[in-house]
């Protein structure tokens, strides 16, 4: 026999044992994991607060980590960032043809947003935050959706406790159980009903729409009455109109402001309140809106939206309202403030 031959002959005896060893499931690589191996892994956080780690965190603490972690695209209030996910808002809108689908609007269970934050976030950088920073997280997103108070702090004491708005919004998927023999068989191809019949037409049912009247007939018509005309009554004397070219530096500085606050015709409340009349006008007056409990402090105290006032704050926010839930850095530019000022004024009620 050939050394060819008998080298062919032994390295397929080899592989054939080989291939027997791995058939009977003896790979003879590895060992089995520890239990705190396993452990390790195991990071699921289950609604009733079960796989939850000890720590806490309040919503103050978490704007900062969600401005240095999360800000870039979902923004300083959750608002989101181009097209990345909004986080905040969308309160009663599920109905809509386009509902805004947010943790406050949509999600059911409070664990899902820890559990996701704690896994998965921040992008690019995942599992870097410590626990008491998934708390402060979570509390400041549930802050962003108007679901707590500033005072709050989620811990793994209190985080079974809380329920989301739409915890009822959704059903267990049982049509395995309950349709499964109803819609499943041989489909049926051909011959599946004894007869086809037209049972109704579109014009009875008047969708199709009908031509519109003759000439004549719209000749025929009575020519509808013309509106008295009405004198228009002199309107009081109005402070000086502010300054054009003033008012339109402020409309460029207002672009900070568009992700969290409207103004002009359909002006609504978003992530702060609409400012359509804001000049003069106490403070805390929006219906609509949930003011932090500083604001309201004081407007209890009487604060009016005065020109000076309004600047103080657009200045420094938190030095003019400790508490104020307006996360923006403020003005640094007095100009910004008088022009910005000057475009608030152009907007009534």
């Amino acid at each position: 026999m050939s050394r060819f031959l008998k080298f062919t002959l032994i390295a397929g005896l080899t592989i054939s044992a080989t291939a027997t060893a791995v058939w009977s499931g003896e790979y003879g690589l590895g060992r089995p994991a520890l239990p705190e191996e396993v452990a390790a892994w195991d990071v699921n956080v289950m609604p009733d607060g079960r796989g939850l780690p000890e720590g806490s965190g309040d919503v103050w603490t978490g704007e900062q980590v969600f401005i240095e972690n999360c800000a870039v695209c979902h923004g300083d209030f959750a608002e989101g960032v181009g097209n990345w996910p909004k986080l905040a808002g969308g309160e009663g809108t599920l109905a809509n043809e386009d509902p805004l689908k947010t943790v406050g609007s949509y999600w059911p269970h409070l664990s899902t947003v820890w559990d996701y934050v704690n896994r998965s976030m921040p992008f690019g950088n995942a599992q870097s935050l410590s626990p008491d920073d998934v708390y402060a997280i979570t509390a400041y997103i549930l802050y962003s959706n108007f679901l707590v108070e500033d005072d709050f702090v989620l811990s793994h004491e209190n985080f079974a406790e809380f329920e989301m708005p739409n915890a009822d919004g959704f059903i267990v998927d049982d049509r395995a159980e309950t349709e499964y023999a109803t819609w499943h068989g041989e489909p049926c191809m051909e011959n599946c009903k004894d007869s086809v019949e037209i049972t109704m037409r579109a014009a009875v049912l008047d969708v199709t729409p009908e031509e519109a009247g003759t000439e004549a007939e719209e000749a025929a018509a009575p020519a509808a009455e013309e509106p008295p005309v009405e004198v228009a009554a002199a309107e009081p004397e109005t402070a000086a109109a502010p300054d054009p070219e003033l008012v339109a530096a402020g409309e460029k500085v207002f672009r900070q402001c568009k992700a969290c606050h409207m103004v002009g015709e359909g002006a609504k409340n978003r992530v702060g309140p609409q400012l359509n009349g804001v000049m003069n006008r106490a403070a805390g007056a929006v219906d609509g809106f949930k003011y932090s409990s500083a604001l309201q402090d004081m407007a209890a105290d009487g604060l009016v939206w005065n020109e000076e006032n309004l600047a103080a704050f657009l200045a420094d926010p938190r030095g003019f309202m400790n508490g104020t839930r307006m996360g923006f850095g403020g003005l640094r530019s007095d100009e910004d403030i008088a022009a910005i000022t000057a475009y608030l004024s152009t907007f009534g009620e």
